[in-house]
């Protein structure tokens, strides 16, 4: 059996106890002690009476309880107050108030300090709970954030209030910098950052996801991302304190089967996860073949120009969606939204629109989706080339160097695409990566499975001139650079960087140019490959960076790009003009889309060649153009459509 505890040891381990209880208990006791120390000098000098008091113009004057605990105040503020007193006993008694207000006020002051400075760290580490109501929130970090709160920024301009929550598993003034070194704030909608693991229930509730209209789940660059978006959304949706209706949560997965996945364990909520892979596959293929194609999916995807809006227009019921087409001057229909829910992009011509349903069109706002009401459509027949057959495309060429997960997909794509007859040759360092040396095996296994593109394999490193030089790369009529996969980013993106510069100095100093993809990780090194040179689009996560933000704005809008980068149906494509009307002649955007509506298609833009190196003019690219003006196409221009092949 143990000793028993002494009073020594009894008080030391009710003072520890004490002292544990933190700043303000330290607070209380220190000024309970100063008090004391005031009020007890206070009571002897009023006490000892002319003994103790004061000498005041030679004499002695006998100070009153109150007013000798206001001396006793005094001195313990200011050690010199005591400096012009008078009288022995006076003396002592103040120098007694004085040294215990040196050690007890101080320690007070000091104890403060350190009170304030640690309530400062406590912020500074972002570890207190958000109060916010109908603001978006954002779970996780990686460099598609800055894309993010740019556009949801741009959204959010014209409104009196708006509000972005941030919660990531990083330093909260690290956050705060980079954002306000790399985002330009627009409007009054304000940032909030907050430190905590978003997987984690309680670290979840500082950002309060409970009121927040939207949720962005950004998964992180490394590991297993779709494993943090699953469990992300089950520490949403299976939270105790969840609310009673339904969360809107988007976000990005890579592996198909696991998008199944995320829509289960969230099937009581609004979770709309984008299928990133295959979704930027399709895109590099498509852009590769069709220079100027990304600059058209950007227009669409940001907040910066027009956008897509829904709109149930009376006036068009009995009607069908070819003649919807022609009845908005400002804007410019893309597809239908039935009653039941479905979405169709660009559906056949003579789809009836019945009561309910709805139209969506590109348009500069909601409230320019105002049919033009004209009786008579200005439409010239002369100018429309009935007879125009589009020249058979010729065998392709493609070049592909470098490998990571979405190479199989982007060589399937491209045999979808490509002529009969195409051929693609893949170069890769297989000693970069175990992903880069299964490409060979990979490519043996889908080549049976291609209808148009015969593939070939070679080792090699892409970053190597004279590689390049060796295979002849200005041969090639499109050429596709891509990013390394399990390597660290920014040396991924540097072997990007570097294979690109010699690209476009082939490409220069051959008379025939081709086109070139690049595949960037990271956005800033994408920004660097922009402006090195204007005419080579890279594809990278930015895309779907900007499909999440207009998506988190609109839950309707995820069926429409579903719809849009599906493989299956129509999908854009930039065509020769002089297939649908005829070019050095004054023609208005009436008949154009009066030319592609009877070849089933959609006109919503054009793309003008000689502009082509004008980034300000976005590289010639118009998209939703005022259907009354005319414009005059030359035999280059390209108009953009939506069409099944």
């Amino acid at each position: 059996m143990s000793d028993k505890p002494t009073l020594r040891e009894r008080l030391n381990y009710a003072f520890d106890n004490y002292m544990s209880k933190g700043t303000l208990a330290l607070i209380g006791g220190l000024a309970i002690a100063s008090l004391a120390l005031i009020f007890f000098a206070g009571a002897i000098v009023a006490i000892g009476g002319r003994t103790l008091a004061p000498i005041l113009d030679g004499e002695r004057h006998s100070l009153p309880f109150f007013e000798a605990v206001w001396w006793s105040l005094m001195r313990t503020f200011d050690a010199g107050t005591m400096g012009g007193d008078a009288g022995w006993g006076f003396r002592w008694v103040m120098l007694l108030v004085t040294v215990g207000g040196i050690l007890i006020v101080s320690t007070l002051i000091g104890v403060l300090t350190a009170g304030v400075e640690g309530k400062l760290e406590e912020l500074r580490k972002g570890r207190s709970r958000v109060l916010e109501t109908g603001h978006t929130l954002i779970l996780g970090w990686s460099p598609q954030i800055f894309t993010v709160l740019a556009e949801l920024m741009t959204a959010s301009e014209n409104l009196k209030k708006a509000c972005i929550v941030v919660l990531a598993d990083m330093d909260k003034v690290e956050m705060e910098d980079e954002i306000n070194e790399r985002v330009e704030f627009k409007g009054r909608t304000r940032v909030i950052c907050r430190r905590g693991n978003p997987i984690d229930l309680t670290d979840l509730e500082l950002a309060s996801p409970h009121t927040a209209k939207s949720i962005i789940i950004l998964p992180p660059e490394d590991g297993n991302p779709d494993t943090y978006v699953i469990k992300t959304v089950l520490a949403i949706t299976n939270s105790p304190s969840r609310r009673a209706g339904k969360y809107h949560v988007v976000t990005q997965i890579r592996d198909q089967k696991n998008k199944d996945v995320v829509r289960m364990v969230g099937e009581r909520d609004l979770v709309q996860p984008v299928l990133t892979g295959d979704l930027i596959a399709r895109v590099t293929a498509q852009t590769s073949r069709q220079s100027g194609l990304s600059i058209v999916y950007t227009e669409l995807l940001n907040f910066g120009g027009d956008e897509i809006y829904f709109k149930e227009e009376p006036s068009l019921a009995g009607r069908t969606f070819g003649e919807a087409l022609l009845a908005f001057e400002d804007s410019s229909v893309m597809g239908m939204r039935f009653t039941d829910g479905r979405v169709a992009f660009n559906p056949p011509m003579d789809t009836p629109i019945a009561p309910g349903d709805e139209v969506f069109a590109l348009s500069s706002d909601d409230d320019t989706l105002i049919p033009s009401g004209l009786a008579s459509i200005p439409v010239d027949e002369a100018a429309i080339c009935e007879d125009c057959e589009p020249q058979e495309a010729a065998p392709e060429k493609v070049l592909v160097l470098g490998w990571n997960r979405c190479g199989a997909t982007i060589i399937r794509e491209l045999s979808n695409y490509a002529p009969r007859g195409s051929r693609a040759l893949v170069v890769a360092d297989p000693d970069v990566s175990p992903e880069t040396a299964k490409a060979e095996r990979t490519l043996k296994e889908i080549a049976r499975h291609l209808a148009n593109l015969k593939v070939t394999f070679q080792e090699g490193d892409t970053t190597d001139r004279r590689l390049l030089e060796s295979i002849k790369a200005a041969d090639y009529d499109h050429v596709i650079a891509l990013s390394y996969a399990g390597i660290d980013v920014q040396e991924a993106d540097a072997k990007t960087l570097v294979t690109l510069l010699h690209l476009r100095d082939i490409a220069e100093r051959d008379e025939t140019p081709f086109s070139i993809v690049s595949e960037m990780l990271d956005l800033r090194n994408r920004e660097l490959a922009e402006a090195a040179h204007v005419d080579d689009f890279i594809v990278s996560d930015h895309l779907v960076s900007l499909m999440m933000a207009q998506v988190s704005e609109n839950s309707d809008l995820h069926d429409v790009f579903a719809d849009i980068f599906d493989p299956e149906g129509s999908e854009l494509y930039l065509k020769p003009a002089g297939d649908y009307v005829e070019t050095g002649k004054p023609v208005n955007f009436y008949t154009v889309v009066e030319a592609a509506r009877r070849r089933g298609q959609i006109a919503i833009g054009y793309r003008r060649m000689n502009e082509a190196g004008d980034k300000g003019k976005s590289y010639g690219i118009h998209t939703n153009p005022k259907k009354s003006e005319p414009v005059i196409f030359a035999p280059e221009d390209r108009l953009i459509v939506a069409a099944e092949g």
